[in-house]
C-alpha cells in the first residue's frame, strides 16, 4: 500500500488545476507538552512524560541538521510514535524518497518505495493546525487511520491538506537544510538516489513554570488586599 503517495500526488494535481480551497480556520495554538497521558495508545503509554517538551535533531547525510519541535498536546500518539521509532533507530539510513519542489519532502519508509511502514497503523489526530512552511505532518493512504512511519515536511503553505493529515510538529531550526534535500520523484525516476537520514536525536526539556504575576508585578497583592479590606 503506497502510504501518502496517491493522496499527496492527487492533492498536488488539484492545486495545479486551481481546485484547492483554503479551509484554514482559527488555528489552534498547540501546547508543547502533554498533560494527560491517558490519551496515549497502550503501545505508547510510557513514551511521553507530562510537562515535557520534545524535539528531534535530524541529521541528513552530507547536508546538515534540522530540528523539529513536537506538538504532543495536539497529536500525542503521532508524536509518541515518531519518538519511539526514532529511539529504536527505525529511521536511521532511511531515504527521503519523495521530494517535490514547492510541495513536500516525504520520508520515513524503510523500503524507500513509499509502500513501507512499521507494521502497524495509528488513528488520525486531525486538528486546525495549518500546513505551512516547515510543518511536519503524517503521510497516509486513503484511510484516514492508516498512518504508520512516513511523514512529510511542507516547503510552503498547503491549505488543501489542512484537516486531512495529522500535523504533529514543525521545523524550528535548519529549514535551509530541508530545502537542500535532493529532489526525487519515485514515479518518474525510481532508481534515482535520495538523501538519507543519518541519525535522529530526541531531546527532552521541562519548560519553566509560568511566572507568578505577584513576582512580576509586586503591587498586585497589595492592591488586592486593599480591595478586599475595602
Amino acid at each position: 500500500m503506497a502510504v501518502g503517495l496517491v493522496i499527496l500526488v492527487f492533492g498536488l494535481s488539484r492545486v495545479q488545476a486551481g481546485e484547492a480551497k483554503a479551509i484554514r480556520k482559527n488555528p489552534e495554538v498547540p501546547v508543547h507538552y502533554i498533560r494527560d497521558t491517558s490519551v496515549l495508545l497502550p503501545r505508547f503509554r510510557n513514551v511521553l512524560a507530562p510537562g515535557t517538551e520534545y524535539r528531534a535533531e535530524i541529521e541528513i547525510e552530507g547536508k546538515g541538521t534540522f530540528t523539529i519541535l513536537f506538538f504532543p498536546e495536539t497529536a500525542p500518539n503521532h508524536v509518541a510514535n515518531f519518538i519511539s521509532l526514532a529511539r529504536a533507530g527505525f529511521y536511521d539510513s532511511v531515504t527521503f524518497h519523495r521530494v517535490i519542489p514547492n510541495f513536500v519532502a516525504q520520508g520515513g519508509d524503510p523500503t524507500g518505495t513509499g509502500r513501507g511502514g512499521p507494521g502497524y497503523t495509528i488513528p488520525a489526530e486531525f486538528s486546525n493546525l495549518p500546513h505551512e512552511r516547515g510543518t511536519v505532518s503524517m503521510a497516509r493512504a486513503f484511510d484516514p487511520n492508516s498512518a504508520g512511519s512516513q511523514f512529510f515536511i511542507c516547503f510552503r503553505r498547503l491549505p488543501f491538506l489542512d484537516g486531512k493529515y495529522t500535523v504533529f510538529g514543525k521545523v524550528i531550526e535548519g529549514m535551509d537544510v530541508v530545502d537542500r534535500i535532493r529532489k526525487r520523484d519515485p514515479q518518474r525516476r525510481p532508481d534515482y538516489p535520495g538523501d538519507r537520514i543519518r541519525s535522529i536525536r530526541i531531546l527532552e526539556r521541562t519548560p519553566p513554570p509560568p511566572p507568578d504575576p505577584a513576582e512580576r508585578y509586586p503591587g498586585i497583592e497589595k492592591n488586592v488586599s486593599r480591595e478586599e479590606e475595602g
